[in-house]
């Protein structure tokens, strides 16, 4: 196949990510390997004594010499900037490990050179076309009078030395850059070779610049489709959120149905529903039964948000804490010497690393003794509950598998227990973005942050009625499962592009 057709194809693999990136790496890799443009016989090898590479040859051409960087190349260090000579700005550029970082009055080498980062950004790399000056955090690279400098700097950046350098000691090695296998074409072969990926590296900014205002308009048409949804939030303008050329990311979307589900804009208000604040006495009622039933030590520390963005509550909702409605109860850590293992006994101990999706994972659970679980077993969690990670992770609430009712908390999460309301609806609205961000609020002043308990007590939220709570957890369930089935056609979509991206180069590599 022919590279031109390749750039024809574009828009058929333009979605794989990081697609233009990847031509210019192709192109690249092209270039050093001597396939891009026409080789002449007749033109003079270059005059550098190669040892040759332990590889087959065969497939380059004639005139062109093989062997290792270290033959070619010097990886040159840097140098700590001398004193100024005189005042005022400088007249030659100073080099760190990746691009310019101010200018001198005097220069450590004369002639053009590819900079080298060697340490921080190693590997990166940057062509200075005069005299410079190189900061002992990277290398230059002078080329032989028989090598063109643009085309050495297409030779380095395909040895991906950035790689090389984030091994175990981060930093580029010169020992190990020496010994990486090189190829090397006549002079006039090389000029010939920088002039096509000069032409064609063009032509990928251009692509570039054509996919980013392609976005930008995307980006546009996405916010209108979002003002559509947020109007009418059917599946018919979800569907609209994802066409393929300006799709949305899942997990916005998944936030925006939040937004909308705890607003009171998913469903419509139905005045012939009981009231909330008819419903909040009997879940007042039904908070003070469990707190007798499970013999739970009362605690009025609260400490209460007052968000400056409340809105006023819809006819039939009524505003609440946490605490009006539920007890915050923390977990507990293992006592002192204690372990908890894979091997399974009746007590599972319940870490926040099992805490994932809005549930808890019953894969690679751990266990403890029941002596340990005599210590703590006052700190249980149980399925008609919520837990909420208060540490690590700071305020993913979920939900109790019926199969770990009453196993051991983490003290890096706390369980919510009430009754006589949704418990689907109360994860959704302790899940979302402005009850997440009362706690992100408390938190983020702190060295360690962890969210204390009485901070999730004061949590507000508006609470509607509970025949609402239904309607609203049925429509966020519809179309979270939509939204998921739509995401994975969107990975499917990808993956193609990707697949036939990779396709493509195979075969122009081959």
């Amino acid at each position: 196949m022919k590279l031109e057709t390749f750039f024809e194809k574009f828009d058929q693999f333009a979605d794989a990510p990081n697609a233009v990136a990847k031509m210019r790496e192709l192109l690249i890799h092209l270039a050093v390997d001597g396939k891009l443009v026409p080789n002449n016989p007749a033109e003079k090898p270059v005059g550098l004594k190669l040892s040759g590479t332990s590889d087959d040859d065969s497939s380059l051409p004639a005139n062109w010499r093989s062997g290792f960087f270290g033959d070619a190349f010097s990886l040159e260090y840097g140098d700590n900037l001398p004193a100024p000579t005189r005042s005022g700005s400088g007249e030659y550029p100073v080099y760190g490990s990746n691009g310019i970082v101010g200018t001198h009055n005097a220069y450590l080498t004369r002639e053009p050179a590819i900079i080298v980062g060697r340490k921080g950004s190693a590997g990166a790399l940057n062509i200075a076309t005069g005299p410079s000056w190189t900061t002992d955090v990277a290398y230059f690279v002078r080329p032989p009078s028989d090598l063109d400098l643009r085309f050495t700097y297409y030779l380095l950046s395909s040895l991906r030395l950035d790689e090389l350098g984030k091994g175990i000691k981060p930093g580029l090695s010169r020992k190990e850059t020496y010994a990486l296998p090189i190829a090397l074409p006549p002079l006039a072969e090389q000029k010939r070779i920088v002039g096509k990926v000069d032409e064609l590296i063009a032509l990928c900014d251009r692509l570039e610049a054509q996919q980013q205002e392609r976005e930008t308009r995307h980006a546009a048409l996405a916010r209108a489709s979002l003002a559509r949804f947020a109007d009418a939030p059917t599946p018919a303008n979800l569907h609209h959120l994802f066409y393929p050329a300006y799709t949305i990311s899942p997990a916005d979307l998944r936030k925006s149905i939040l937004t909308l589900a705890v607003r009171g804009k998913l469903v419509p208000q139905d005045p012939n529903d009981e009231p909330a604040d008819s419903l909040l006495e009997r879940v007042q009622a039904a908070k003070e039964a469990v707190i007798l039933e499970r013999i739970i030590r009362r605690s009025d520390e609260v400490e209460y948000s007052e968000p400056d963005d409340l809105i006023e509550a819809l006819p039939g909702w009524v505003w609440v804490h946490v605490h009006d409605v539920a007890i915050v109860q923390g977990g507990k850590r293992l006592p002192n010497g204690a372990v908890f293992s894979e091997a399974p006994t009746p007590h599972v101990y319940i870490r926040v690393t099992d805490m994932k999706n809005g549930t808890i994972s019953q894969t690679g659970l751990r266990y403890i003794s029941q002596e340990v679980q005599r210590e703590i077993a006052r700190y249980i969690i149980n399925k008609e509950d919520l837990y909420i990670t208060i540490a690590g992770t700071i305020g993913d609430v979920g939900f109790v598998p019926d199969a770990l009712d009453g196993q051991n908390l983490t003290e890096n999460a706390a369980k919510i227990v009430f009754r006589g309301f949704e418990k689907r609806f109360f994860q959704l609205a302790l899940a979302s973005d402005f009850v997440r961000a009362q706690f992100i609020d408390k938190t983020k002043q702190m060295a360690q942050p962890k969210l204390a308990l009485k901070r999730i007590a004061g949590a507000k939220f508006c609470l509607p009625p509970l025949a609402e709570q239904r309607r609203i957890v049925a429509k966020v369930d519809q179309l979270m499962a939509l939204v998921n089935q739509l995401e994975t056609q969107l990975t499917a979509s990808r993956a193609t592009a990707a697949n036939l991206l990779e396709a493509l180069v195979t075969e122009l590599t081959a």
